[in-house]
């Protein structure tokens, strides 16, 4: 009874101009305002400069910001417990985690369809990742993977959107990314033991990228994001990371022999899907060409990734010079803004936005529209289509 009084005592009634004709909103017909972070690392200069804080600089606030996240670090600190989780502004003016806003009301957050396909959770993970210094070179699961050996729903695909290059970096902003033609596992595990790290590195396909490319970075693929780049990364809800440089910190954390490095050494090393190719075709398989599914005088909407790449996420470019329509999905979304301002419409009301806001929008935001000259990123969890 106290929560149905609590929903009653937060609806407001509006009064749609165009028809003449009354509705009632609450909260969850509403976008809602993300709070911006930075996590892990050091750097994040390019962040800053995206949400045009001044001035923009490179320190231990973390060179990561994780947007929409109701997802935590996979060891967060103690004093931290939902380290990595994104904070939400609500409509009414409170401050709180997102995933505390869904429990609110999951239903009316989430809708069914996506409680059916992805339960409670966002089914995504959306962040930025600014590399003033090379990532190590690592692996992720699939999720067939990671379910046998950490009984983990999630595996980690993952993509790439780079919207930013680094000028003052010692060589063009790169990848490394994917098996070169021929490696095997007896190779690769023969250079992982000595920790040879340049003879790993050597083995996996190096790519100088460009602004406005997108990456999809399959399960078990080796991969590196390389100094200068800047990205959009969208994956699987999963923070499973699997280092290719950690044989000797395993081996004196754990011990030589223990169970816990060998289940370790099982985990990494049977984690790689090894079927390497040329470099031609391993553009093929992970570099992914836009495609415009609709245009108009107001602009365009292109796929960056879609679900001919994976089933468990995709998103979308929305660039806009007047006014248009957000396409429902019956699913929530989570959009960036990349470049310039306006303003999101809706059913009773409207939200500015300009250049590095962040917006969760809940499943059901009546009469959507983006209205103004702004380039927007629209991520979707599994069970949308594009």
């Amino acid at each position: 009874m106290r929560i149905v009084q609590w929903r009653e005592n937060i609806r407001k009634i509006y009064k749609n101009n165009l028809g003449g004709k009354y509705i009632i909103m609450n909260i969850y017909n509403q976008p809602w305002r993300l709070v911006q972070n930075r996590i892990r690392g050091n750097g994040g200069r390019e962040i800053d400069k995206l949400r045009n804080i001044s001035p923009p600089v490179d320190d231990k606030s973390g060179s990561e910001a994780w947007i929409g996240s109701v997802t935590r670090v996979e060891n967060p600190p103690a004093d931290k417990p939902n380290y990595g989780c994104s904070e939400v502004i609500l409509p009414d003016g409170r401050q709180m985690f997102l995933f505390e806003a869904i429990d609110l009301s999951p239903e009316d957050v989430l809708g069914e369809k996506h409680i059916s396909q992805n339960g409670t959770g966002l089914g995504m993970l959306i962040k930025y990742l600014d590399a003033q210094k090379q990532y190590g070179l690592q692996c992720h699961p699939t999720r067939e993977w990671a379910k046998k050996m950490w009984n983990s729903d999630y595996g980690k695909e993952e993509s790439w959107y780079v919207i930013g290059v680094r000028e003052d970096t010692a060589e063009p902003a790169y990848i490394l990314l994917g098996f070169k033609d021929g490696v095997n596992r007896e190779e690769w595990e023969k250079h992982y033991r000595k920790d040879d790290i340049a003879a790993l590195e050597n083995l996996c396909h190096k790519i100088k990228v460009k602004v406005g490319e997108a990456y999809f970075v399959g399960g078990g693929v080796p991969h590196a994001l390389g100094e200068g780049c800047f990205v959009i990364e969208v994956q699987e809800p999963c923070d499973i990371t699997l280092g290719a440089h950690t044989y000797e910190f395993a081996k004196k954390h754990w011990g030589a022999d223990s169970i816990a490095k060998q289940t370790y050494d099982e985990r990494l090393l049977g984690s790689y899907i090894y079927d390497g190719c040329t470099f031609e075709e391993n553009l093929r398989r992970w570099r992914i060409p836009r495609k415009t599914i609709r245009s108009g005088d107001w602009g365009r909407e292109e796929i960056v990734i879609g679900t001919s790449q994976t089933k468990f996420f995709s998103f979308t470019e929305l660039t806009v010079n007047g006014s248009v329509d957000v396409l429902g999905t019956g699913f929530p979304q989570v959009a960036i803004v990349l470049k310039g301002e306006g303003k999101i419409s809706f059913s009773g009301g409207d939200m500015k936005i300009n250049q590095g806001d962040e917006i969760f929008l809940p499943f059901n935001v009546p009469d959507a529209r983006i209205e103004g000259n702004a380039t927007v990123v629209l991520c979707h969890p599994e069970g949308v289509i594009y």
